[in-house]
C-alpha cells in the first residue's frame, strides 16, 4: 500500500511473502492467487504492495526468460498487487522442515550470492509499477561469523563492489535504480547497525546500503534513534525497514518465564 508521508515522499508498505515460502515461480503464482490477493481484499484496497521473496530457482526463471517475466508482472496487475521490494535474503529451502544455518549459505564471499542477487535487482526492474522508479532488494549482513576471515571479508567486499557496478549498469538501461541492504542479524558479521558502518564506508557505493528490521534492533538491544542516527552520521543509505517483533521478558531466568517461553521453540529456525 502507498501513503504520503507529511513530507510529501510516498511510503510504500508491503507484505512479505516469503511467510508463504515457494520455490518454483508456479509457486510464486500460487501465493498471488492464495495469499496476497486475498489479503488486498480482506484489507479493502485497490492495490496492495507485497515484499516478494524469490528462490534461486524461480529468480534464475525470471531473469533468464523475458516472456516469464511479463508474465508475473501481468499476474500483479491482474489481481491488483504491485512490488517495489524483494526478500534476497534467503537462497532456498526457507520451508524446508529445518532451516536453521543453511539460511546464511551462500554467503557474500561465494560468487553465487552475487550472481542471485544480480538476477533478483534485474527482476525487479521489470516488476516495478510504471510510475516507481526505484526498488530494494534486502540481503544477508555478510555471513554467518563463525570462520569468517579477512580473505572471505575481501571477497564479499569485492562482490558487493561488483554488484554496485552493475546496478549502476542496471539504471543506465532500464532507468530504473535499485539498491541492496545489507539486513543486521545477531550472531552475524554484521550483528547491528553500527558493525555495518565499517564494512560498507569500505565498499563507498551508495546503492549498497542497510535494511533495517525492528526485531533485529530489539534482540541486539539497539536503541532505534541511535541506530539510525549513527548511520545518517555515516553516510549510510536506509534502502528499505522490516517491521517486526521479537518476544520480550524481564526475568529469563524465571522458572515460570523460560516454561512460556518454551512455547516457542520449534525446529525450523534459529
Amino acid at each position: 500500500m502507498r501513503f504520503r508521508h507529511p513530507d510529501g515522499s510516498t511510503v510504500h508498505l508491503a507484505y512479505c511473502t516469503n511467510v508463504h515460502p515457494a520455490e518454483t515461480l508456479d509457486g510464486v503464482l500460487a501465493q498471488l492467487r492464495d495469499h496476497c490477493e486475498p489479503v488486498r481484499r480482506r484489507l479493502g484496497r485497490d492495490r496492495l504492495g507485497i515484499g516478494l521473496w524469490l528462490a534461486k530457482d524461480a529468480a534464475h526463471a525470471l531473469a533468464t526468460d523475458p516472456s516469464a517475466l511479463r508474465g508475473l508482472r501481468t499476474e500483479l496487475d491482474r489481481r491488483g498487487l504491485e512490488v517495489v521490494t524483494l526478500n534476497g535474503f534467503p537462497y532456498e529451502g526457507f520451508g524446508a522442515e529445518e532451516v536453521k544455518y543453511r539460511v546464511y549459505k551462500p554467503d557474500w564471499a561465494d560468487p553465487e550470492r552475487l550472481e542471485h542477487t544480480t538476477s533478483l535487482a534485474r527482476v525487479l526492474a521489470g516488476l516495478l509499477p510504471d510510475d516507481v522508479s526505484e526498488g530494494s532488494v534486502s540481503t544477508l549482513p555478510l555471513a554467518w561469523r563463525t570462520a569468517w576471515d579477512e580473505t572471505r571479508a575481501d571477497k564479499a567486499r569485492a562482490a558487493l563492489a561488483t554488484l554496485g557496478e552493475r546496478l549502476d549498469a542496471l539504471q543506465e538501461l532500464t532507468g530504473r535504480s535499485i539498491r541492496i541492504g545489507l539486513e543486521p542479524e545477531p550472531g552475524c558479521v554484521v550483528e547491528t547497525t553500527r558493525d555495518a558502518i565499517t564494512p560498507l564506508t569500505a565498499i563507498g557505493h551508495d546503492r549498497i546500503g542497510v535494511c533495517v528490521d525492528t526485531c533485529h534492533l530489539a534482540t541486539s538491544f539497539e536503541d532505534p534513534d541511535e541506530a539510525l542516527d549513527a548511520l545518517e552520521a555515516a553516510g549510510i543509505r536506509i534502502v528499505k525497514s522490516q517491521l517486526s517483533a521479537a518476544l520480550h521478558a524481564e526475568h529469563p531466568s524465571r522458572p515460570q518465564v523460560r516454561d512460556a517461553l518454551a512455547a516457542f521453540a520449534e525446529p525450523r529456525f534459529l
